[in-house]
This record gives structure tokens, sequence and C-alpha cells, in this order.
């Protein structure tokens, strides 16, 4: 393989300005957009040696013809160019997030002469107010039907209205109260423009405005004796209360923010945006893609935040995110530009570090986790996916069959200590729970021995009918509501596998093999896949098997190997947390119930390891003397 590709241009070549590069493949096809501070030193990185670039910039790299840069005047123009030519060209190897629905948005034609609000999934009605996005139809249906009776301004179709202005008569709504019906003359159009502005004003977050006032109308009304007009009030004021208590109250009601969550892997990002508007969340939007290129959090919040305010959305002023990007000035001029074609105010990015809006923000992102958790489960669920993935799998890997049974090991320590390993199972491409194993390594010099120790304890299963139960056999795990069949209650192995599956790469594959040899093996594939680059490694190969980064192979792997990690995190936290109880209890005058005092005060093993006396002594039941015999323990 070559040091680097044939197309580099030469380092004089290329300025030290900022400017905005792409990349192209032979028919002249735009592969990647990218912007630099200096196009020298970023391109510098991606002609640095190809075994040093990571692999997905290296198959980009490779796969390009040529490179081409164009110099602007500073860092702002760059990312104007970048955004325009991503939009434009839209090259595979950026990561650019669409949406995967379509939704649905609350409107006010304020262009028309008589405006009518409505339930629209169009964003191109010029001149109409849009407010969302809501995630149910049903929902902002229900709420405009409720508002229409503290804002009665027309939701008919313009056939309807017209129908109605030849006829004289108003349609329904304009009978029961939730139309003025201008159609027909009962109010100006001018007037009834001012209600649909007041509507608008009312969704827009200035809802304690005008229950504030409708409040103070009604009170007055009543005090005059106008007992119809203080009715009229009080039902506008209940369907203001009734709309504004389906929206949750999360932020003073004087901020308009939006909140960013970002949850992501090698594979996929899963992004939640929440819409505050008066400090009411007014509407949610989610969106995953899958990812090609290697994208860290800053980035990808850039790009987020590119994505999500094109075309007629205008940003509020505050936007909290869940890392800043590295120009950041640069990206809240852009969006200040956004947002000064509608209203004014400069855009602010912050990250919430406190208080109500760090507690908000925490929840956006445990909902984008969870976004990012259900699209891998819906992925590995679909039945044509899984059947595709264990083919593919089968012909990268040469093997005689489809690997309808997989096993995958890890090992995982504490600087050394309560060393573990974890079977998970994996069958026509779905995990096997009640054959998950377990294993403890009492002595191992480094994670190649622990694999070895595990393989070999595994593999002598294979052609045995024998139920061990020696202290080193693997134990069953029935955490997290996994449940034992007949053949795991015996203590046994299901039957043999396909595939074995390492987390690692070379030195990883090398040990299991030299477990398959000692144990007279055969007929078994194995194979690691590295973490870092999501390489599938073949023993005694120079060179690992590359699989494509959106194909459901490579999720399948990715999918079972890090179940195998979990699984192993969750024994070998577990064991720790056992070890510090027993020796605990040794301490005299340290019983069950003081210790599961002290590890619930401290939250954790490793902070009772690092409390002091004064802290240990803290505790309920535990004085001064307990609390010196504790903290010397817990150092000896």
């Amino acid at each position: 393989m070559a040091d680097t590709v044939s197309y580099r241009p030469k380092a004089g070549e290329i300025p030290t300005q900022p400017g905005v590069y792409r990349f192209r493949d032979p028919s002249g096809r735009v592969l990647y957009v990218g912007k630099a501070k200096n196009l020298r030193a970023r391109l510098s990185n991606y002609f640095a040696p190809l075994h040093t670039l990571h692999d997905r910039t290296r198959r980009m790299v490779t796969t390009a013809s040529s490179v081409e840069w164009t110099v602007v005047g500073t860092e702002f123009e760059a990312l104007q160019l970048e955004y325009t030519w991503i939009k434009e060209f839209v090259p595979p190897f950026n990561v650019v997030f669409r949406d995967d629905k379509s939704y649905p948005y609350l409107a006010i034609t304020l262009q028309e002469q008589v405006p009518r609000v409505l339930v629209t999934r169009n964003r191109a009605m010029k001149g109409a107010r849009y407010f969302g996005p809501y995630t149910k139809v049903w929902a902002i249906r229900e709420t405009v039907d409720v508002l229409l009776k503290a804002f009665p301004m027309r939701s008919c179709s313009d056939a309807t209205y017209k129908r109605a202005e030849q006829t004289g008569r108003p349609c329904l709504l304009g009978d029961i109260g939730k139309c003025a019906a201008p159609c027909v003359g009962r109010i100006s159009k001018e007037d009834h423009k001012a209600i649909a502005l007041d509507f608008a004003s009312f969704m827009a977050g200035n809802d304690a405005r005008y229950t504030g006032e409708i409040a103070r109308k009604m009170k007055a009304a009543s005090t005059e004796f106008d007992y119809e007009s203080a009715a009229r009030y009080r039902d506008q004021l209940g369907a203001m209360e009734a709309a504004l208590s389906k929206s949750a109250i999360v932020l003073a009601d004087d901020i308009d923010a939006d909140i960013f969550g970002i949850a992501h892997d090698e594979l996929a990002a899963a992004v939640q945006q929440f819409i505050v508007r008066g400090g009411r969340i007014r509407g949610v939007r989610s969106w995953v893609v899958d990812k090609e290129l290697d994208v860290e959090l800053p980035e990808l919040v850039e790009i987020v935040l590119q994505n999500a305010y094109e075309g007629d959305v205008v940003p509020p002023r505050e936007i909290l995110v869940p890392a800043l990007p590295d120009d950041q000035a640069e990206l809240e001029q852009f969006l200040s530009n956004v947002r000064a074609s509608d209203s004014a105010g400069r855009v602010a990015l912050r990250v919430a570090q406190r208080g109500d809006k760090a507690a908000l923000a925490q929840t956006v992102e445990t909902n984008a986790k969870s976004a990012l958790i259900l699209y891998k489960t819906r992925r590995s669920g679909d039945f044509v996916a899984r059947s595709q993935a264990l083919a593919d799998i089968q012909e990268a890997l040469g093997m005689p069959d489809a690997p309808l049974r997989m096993e995958c090991y890890d090992a995982s320590h504490l600087g050394g200590t309560n060393v573990v390993a974890s079977m998970v199972v994996f069958e026509d491409g779905l995990p096997r729970k009640d054959q998950y194993r377990r294993f403890s390594i009492p002595e191992t010099t480094d994670d190649t021995d622990s694999i070895y120790q595990t393989l070999s304890r595994r593999l002598a299963y294979l052609d045995s009918d024998e139920v061990r139960n020696a202290q080193d056999a693997v134990e069953l795990s029935l955490s997290e509501g996994e449940v034992a069949g007949d053949e795991t209650k015996r203590g046994k192995f299901a039957y043999r596998p396909n595939l074995l599956i390492v987390d690692g790469g070379q030195p990883q594959v090398a040990a299991a093999q030299r477990a398959l040899d000692d144990a007279g093996i055969t007929g078994i594939t194995l194979c690691g896949i590295a973490k870092r680059l999501e390489e599938i490694w073949l023993p005694d190969s120079d060179f690992p098997v590359i699989l494509p980064r959106n194909s459901d192979a490579l999720f399948l792997f990715q999918r079972i190997r890090d179940e195998a990690h979990r699984f192993a995190i969750t024994y070998q936290r577990q064991r720790r947390s056992g070890d510090i109880t027993s020796m605990l209890t040794d301490i005299p005058g340290l019983g069950p119930s003081r210790v599961k005092s002290l590890l619930k005060h401290f939250g954790s093993v490793t902070r009772l390891r690092a409390a002091d006396r004064e802290a240990i002594s803290e505790v309920t039941g535990v004085g001064a003397t307990l609390a010196n015999q504790i903290y010397e323990r817990l150092r000896s």
C-alpha cells in the first residue's frame, strides 16, 4: 500500500488562509466538503501516511481522485460557503441530517387578507407564521379546537369561505362561536386579522398577558352586572388555560430557547430538539442518521444546527447544546443572520451548567439516547435486515454457512483486579439472554491471557455432556430479568457456534486461535472486532476485513460486541461491590445494615474508597473510632 495518494498536492501549493475544500471522485462527483481556518494545515491531515488515517477517512481519500479549494476572507465566510456547498452537492461522506418523518405544524396565514389557522406539514407557504413542530397531529388539532373559543378566527378552507360569502350563510363554526364569521360581515376583516395576530402572539409565548387581560375583563364585566359578557370571558379564559395545560412549564415564562441533545456512536447519531417558548415546551423534533466519517460531538453540534435552521425555521435568541463547536462565534453570527430576516436579536450558543436549564438539557439528552437505542432495536428487529447481515458476514469472512449462532467474548477488570469475562449469544441475529455466561478469572497476565482462559473453559464443554460443579465453572446470570431455560438449569452450554467473536484486534484473535488449537477444535470461524476503527480481524491476517459503514453486517457486529462489553462490565461491578462488602463486614461492629448505609450514603464504591475519616464518620451509626477502622481497612 502506498504511503499516500497520487493526487496529493505539494505543501507549498496549498494556501494558509481560511477556505473551503472539496474532494472529488474520478467522475467529478463531490465526495466531501470541509472548511478550515488554515487550508494547508487542515489538508495535510488527509495526506498523512494511509495506514495512520482513520478507516473511514482513508476510504474517502482513496475513493477520491482530486482535491480543490477556495480561499475566502474570513472564517465566517468559510462557514457560509461550506453550508451552501453541502446543500448543493449533498456529498456522501458529509453528515447530512435528514428528518425521517414529516412533522405537523400549526400555521397562521398572516399574509392573507382574511388569515386562516390550520394544521399542516407544508412549510412552503410564504408569509405564514409557523409553530411547532409537534409529534402528534391529533394533539395540535385538539389544541386548535380549544383555542378557537378564545380566538374565534377562520379555520375553514378557501372554498368553504367563498361559498359562505356567496350565500351569506356562515358555516357551523360560525354558528357555534368558534369563528367570528368575517365571511358574512359579523366582524370586519381588519378586526379579524387582529384576532389572528393575537392568536399568533399567544402561541409565541405571550400567554400570561392574554390570560391576565381576559381575567380582568371578566371581573370588570361581573362588577358591572354584565353577566353575559363575563360568561363569555370566562369561557375564553377556560379555553386558554385548557390549551396551556397541554404544554408543560419547564422554564421561566420569559424564556425562549431551543435545547438540543445528541447521542452518537461510531455508526449513528440521534438528535432531540425541545422547542421552548414562553417557558413552555411548544414542540419536539427528533431524527436519527447513519454516520459515514468519524465526527466528534462539537462538530456534530455545528452540523445539527446548520440543518435544524434551514429554510424558514427561525432560531431563538438562546440555543442550548451539549458541547460548543470550535467556531462558536462564526456559527452564532450565521444563525443571527438567519434570525435577522424575521426578528431582531443576536443568537447565543450555550452549554447549560446548572439549574432548570441544565435539568431540561439532561432530559433532552436522555431522550436522544433512548431514540438511538430504539433505532438500533428496530433495525436489529428487522428480519430482512438481519438475514442480509448474516449473509454479508458469511461472504465477508468466507464462511461455508451463515453464522446462525454467534458467541462474543469480552474481558473486563479494574486496574488488574476483579478480572472477569463475558460470553453473549446471538441466534439468527437476535440475543439469547438465557444462554449468556460469565466467567471469573482468578489470575491472569493481560487481556490476551484472559481471552485464552475464557475460550479454553468454554471449548471444554463442546464435546462433553457432564455438568461441572467446580468453583471456576461459569455462572449463569439471572440479573436484568434474564430467565434460565431447561438447558441452562442443567449448567450446560448450548450447541456448537458457527462464529466466535472476541472484542479486540490481532493480539486477542491470536490468543483465541491458540485456545482453539490447544482444544483441538476445528470447523468454527473466529474473528475479532477492533473498536477504534470497527475493523474485523481474522487469524493470521495482515489486513482487516473492512465492512461498509452503513451495512447491517457491521451494525450486527457492533451490537453483539457492545452487548458483551455491557455484560462483562455489569458482572465486574457486581464483583467489586461484593468484595468491598465482604471486606467491611470483617470489621468488628460493622454489620450488613451499616455496610448498606455506607454504600447508600456515598453512592458508589469509588467514592467510599476516596472518602476521608471525617466524611465516613458522618454516616448514621458510624462514629469516629469505627470510621478510622473503615478508613484504614480500605487502604490496607
